[in-house]
């Protein structure tokens, strides 16, 4: 009789535990929002074309809200009942870099995109922002969504994969997910070890040295008809699962793929939080988009190097620290406001950043000379322009590849994301 007491009493006080924000409101699984960005250097619209439903939700169950507001667009989910805010995350695309470029100034172009959240229990109301020139983010779109009159997609290709760092539970940890871009089937031993030595190298370096434990990495072995990527500008095209190209707004290393529905259809047979996609390719290249992807060639004498760096934007929304004219694009910041990347400045709102970080006797702006090495400062450069916008450190890896590694401000930044996401 004891025995059956204290197993009632057990039950019983489960079954009187509130319920989270989660439990409250979400299935564990993602809903999946596919649309086309429409527009020029003026002008955007959003196209929706499909709504499904995925079989994993890996982000935290507890930090469900944006707590940064990186990006140059934000989502929104809103319970369609009480009008409660129950989701946000803020994300880039190939879209808004595309808008900087000369060939937007004269014609239209169509860019998929595609956001994934956790599934709403009940009708929901999904928001749109983008982030306007003032760094205002202002609503594109709104639509009302009756999650239960979506299904799972059925038609995607199913890939083998493994998990080859589990670390536990994926609402708890960073899923990272590799995914193979231009290997045949008969390479897939090679992607592995690919992966393995990018994964190596990154946990080689801080703050990933110090938490590999807050990690799963998953593989995907996507496998391609042809080895290798396209490249336009020599008229050299292959049949691969992601279609990736270099050549990406006429610059001849920025390695990036505009498929980005077959990015996520890849992904999605694995629960993630980013997606790291490897080209079978030795060409010097990559490319990395907030919330979106990182890509990078894998047989490149610095391919370590830009994979990290790549990282460093699609998983952080780090900016580029370097300020030579290489970028196609011709207006990416404006100056007179402050930028939402963590590690860059224009010290418009600098308490917002690494000022607290700043030794008193270091001079703000900081001078690039020797004495000023290693030390966190504000160093005028950054963000593809040498006057207006500051930087953390002389040298880092998101400067330059020669750089040991991340400098303390990006160190930070990555660490917090990292908490963010494996809480």
């Amino acid at each position: 009789m004891r025995y059956i007491i204290f197993f009632l009493a057990i039950f019983i006080s489960q079954s009187c535990k509130p319920k989270t924000i989660f439990e409250n409101y979400f299935e564990e699984q993602s809903m999946r929002v596919d649309f086309i960005f429409i527009g020029n250097a003026d002008s955007e619209d959003i196209k929706l074309v499909k709504i499904t439903k995925e079989a994993f939700w890996a982000g935290s169950k507890v930090k469900l809200k944006d707590e940064f507001e990186y990006g140059e667009y934000k989502f929104e989910i809103i319970d369609l009942e009480t009008k409660e805010l129950i989701y946000s995350q803020g994300f880039c695309t190939l879209f808004e870099e595309w808008q900087t470029t000369l060939e937007a100034d004269s014609i239209y172009q169509e860019f998929p995109q595609s956001i994934s959240f956790p599934l709403p229990q009940k009708p929901f109301i999904c928001k749109i922002y983008s982030r306007s020139k003032d760094g205002k983010f202002e609503e594109i779109f709104n639509y009302e969504i009756e999650p239960k009159q979506y299904y799972v997609n059925l038609e995607i290709a199913q890939f083998p994969y493994t998990k080859i760092l589990d670390n536990g539970d994926a609402s708890t940890k960073v899923d990272l997910v590799f995914l193979a871009e231009g290997y045949t089937v008969d390479e897939m031993v090679k992607f592995e070890d690919d992966s393995k030595r990018l994964i190596d190298y990154m946990f080689s370096i801080e703050p990933y040295n110090s938490v590999k434990d807050k990690f799963n990495i998953w593989l995907v072995k996507s496998e391609s008809e042809e080895s290798g990527t396209d490249f336009p500008g020599e008229d050299i095209f292959k049949n691969t699962i992601l279609n990736s190209n270099f050549h990406t707004f006429g610059s001849e290393r920025y390695l990036t793929t505009k498929d980005f529905f077959a990015v996520k259809d890849v992904a999605s047979l694995v629960p993630y939080d980013d997606i790291c996609i490897l080209v079978n390719s030795e060409k010097y290249g990559g490319g990395g988009i907030y919330n979106h992807y990182c890509i990078t060639s894998v047989d490149n004498a610095f391919s370590n190097e830009v994979f990290i760096h790549e990282l460093g934007h699609s998983f952080t929304g780090l900016g580029d620290e370097y300020y030579n004219s290489l970028t196609e694009a011709d207006d990416f910041f404006n100056l007179e406001i402050e930028p939402w990347q963590p590690n860059l400045t224009t010290l418009v709102e600098f308490d917002l950043k690494w000022k607290s970080m700043i030794k008193e006797e270091t001079p703000i702006p900081t001078t690039r000379e020797e004495q000023f090495v290693n030390t966190i400062g504000v160093y005028e450069g950054g963000g593809y322009v040498s006057k207006g916008m500051y930087s953390p450190f002389i040298d880092c890896r998101m400067k330059t590849n020669e750089a040991k590694g991340f400098c303390p401000v990006c160190q930070d930044a990555i660490m917090q994301m990292i908490l963010l996401k494996s809480e």
